[in-house]
C-alpha cells in the first residue's frame, strides 16, 4: 500500500501556484497542435515519442535501450519500436557497448543531431518569441531557476528509484 499524498493545504499558496504553472506549461508545450507546429517550424516529421527519444539520446553518451526506456519512463518495447523507426530513418545508429560486447547502445547518427538541433532552434524561436517582454536579467534567472528545480526533480526522482540511473522503474509521465 503506498502513502497518501500530503494534503494540499499543507503546501504554501506558492508551491500550489508553481504545481498549477508547471501543469499548465506540460499541457501547453505537449499538445498535438503545438508539437505539429514545431516539426512544421523545424522541418523534421517525427511523432512526439520519437522527439522525446532524440532528445534523450542527445542529451548523454550513447545508451542501452534499457536505460532509455527507465529515462523516458516508458516500458522497453516501445522504446524497441521506436529504435527500429529511428534506425530505418537514418536517426539512430545501434552501436556495441564497450562494456559488454553482447549488448547494443542507441547513438544519434548526424542526420539525427540535425534532426535534433533543428527542433531546438525551432523550439527556441518560440521561447524568445515568448519572452520577448523580459529583460536579460529575468531571463537568466528564469533558466537558473528552471535548472535548479530540474536538478531537486532529479534527485527526488532517483531517490524514489525512479531517477535516470536508477534503471527501468514501474510504468506511471
Amino acid at each position: 500500500m503506498s502513502p497518501s499524498p500530503p494534503a494540499a493545504d499543507s503546501a504554501s499558496p506558492e508551491v500550489i501556484e508553481i504545481e498549477r504553472a508547471l501543469t499548465q506549461i506540460t499541457y501547453l508545450s505537449t499538445r498535438a497542435r503545438q508539437h505539429e507546429r514545431l516539426m512544421a517550424l523545424a522541418g523534421v516529421p517525427l511523432d512526439r515519442a520519437a522527439v522525446a527519444l532524440l532528445r534523450q539520446v542527445a542529451d548523454s553518451e550513447p545508451l542501452r535501450p534499457g536505460e532509455l526506456a527507465g529515462r523516458l519512463d516508458v516500458e522497453a518495447s516501445h522504446v524497441t519500436r521506436q529504435v527500429q523507426q529511428l534506425e530505418k530513418s537514418g536517426h539512430v545508429t545501434r552501436v556495441a557497448d564497450p562494456g559488454d560486447r553482447r549488448a547494443l547502445r542507441i547513438r544519434l547518427t548526424p542526420t539525427g543531431q540535425e534532426a535534433i538541433d533543428r527542433i531546438r532552434e525551432a523550439g527556441a524561436v518560440g521561447m524568445r518569441m515568448a519572452l520577448a517582454d523580459w529583460s536579460p536579467d529575468q531571463i537568466r534567472q528564469l533558466a537558473a531557476l528552471f535548472h535548479r528545480m530540474v536538478e531537486v526533480f532529479l534527485t527526488y526522482a532517483v531517490d524514489e528509484g525512479q531517477g535516470p540511473d536508477a534503471g527501468p522503474p514501474a510504468p506511471a509521465d
